[in-house]
């Protein structure tokens, strides 16, 4: 994965990965450290690049540098995240016999906060999405959310569920009449759609609903959930660009915010169901 999912319990945990305050040397050096540094642009969080600190430990230095990146380019933070993990990989930080070795502890806490963003953390640093077909309801919905937040920041990775053969929308809409309903069977978008706003009692284009002003959002939302996947790459799915090439960058973007939006919409008023 070119990019991991970054948040501030990511920036804590992958931090730690670093952290040699407690033993006399680890790789990955400083200079290792410098070179994603700068290859993945985050150097402006960076204290010791900056003339800041020039003693600064590789665990505060990397923290500063997404906690930057959290609030100024979390794009350029996801792939430093991903090439800090494959870096510390690559010098056996995930192997017992290694003196590099990270640490259990460290590798726990990691797997944890990116398990909650839809990732699984293998213990020998690999990673890979969490597959949703094989969750339960609870994690499923824990995953979905995951996959939202991403998406309402427009992360392009998050659009499209790499392992299923559903985008975000899609998953979101079959799992709401799976619980609903028990199972769903394969239809075309705009009918998968329509039916799980019907059974969670929300308007569509050919519906009246009993609040005009509501039932216009709803219906809103309908329509905008048809029209992001009328953009989508169906013969992309799962390689890439998850949009038509006609579809700029804009625009893709503002598709994929607006997929979190309506998913997230749905998943809320699923919630709200199941509390009544």
């Amino acid at each position: 994965m070119k990019r991991l999912p970054l948040n501030d319990e990511i920036a804590v945990a992958i931090s730690l990965l670093v952290d040699d305050a407690l033993v006399v040397t680890r790789k990955p050096s400083h200079a290792d450290i410098d070179n994603i540094i700068l290859r993945n642009k985050v150097d402006k969080g960076d204290p010791k690049l900056n003339g800041q600190n020039a003693n600064v430990g590789k665990a505060k230095r990397v923290n500063a540098v997404l906690n930057w990146a959290l609030e100024y380019d979390q794009e350029a933070g996801e792939t430093f995240v991903s090439s800090l993990l494959s870096l510390i990989r690559g010098h056996g930080g995930f192997r017992e016999d290694s003196p590099n070795f990270i640490g259990y502890e460290s590798i726990r806490n990691l797997q944890s906060s990116l398990k909650a963003e839809g990732v699984i953390l293998l213990s020998d640093g690999m990673v890979t999405p969490v597959v949703l077909d094989n969750l339960s309801d609870l994690e499923m919905e824990e995953a979905l959310d995951g996959y939202i937040r991403r998406a309402k920041k427009g992360a392009s990775d998050a659009a499209l569920l790499t392992g299923t053969s559903k985008d975000l929308l899609e998953a979101v809409a079959a799992h709401v009449i799976t619980r609903l309903l028990g199972k769903y069977q394969q239809s075309n978008f705009p009918t998968l759609l329509g039916l799980a706003f019907h059974l969670l009692g929300l308007s569509t284009a050919n519906t009246i609903g009993n609040n005009e002003i509501t039932s216009r959002l709803e219906k809103s939302m309908y329509e905008l959930g048809c029209s992001v996947n009328n953009l989508r790459n169906k013969q992309g799915t799962g390689h890439g660009r998850p949009f038509l090439p006609t579809v700029t960058d804009i625009e893709a973007k503002a598709a994929i915010e607006s997929m979190g939006v309506v998913s997230e919409f749905l998943l809320n008023k699923l919630k709200e169901k199941f509390r009544l």
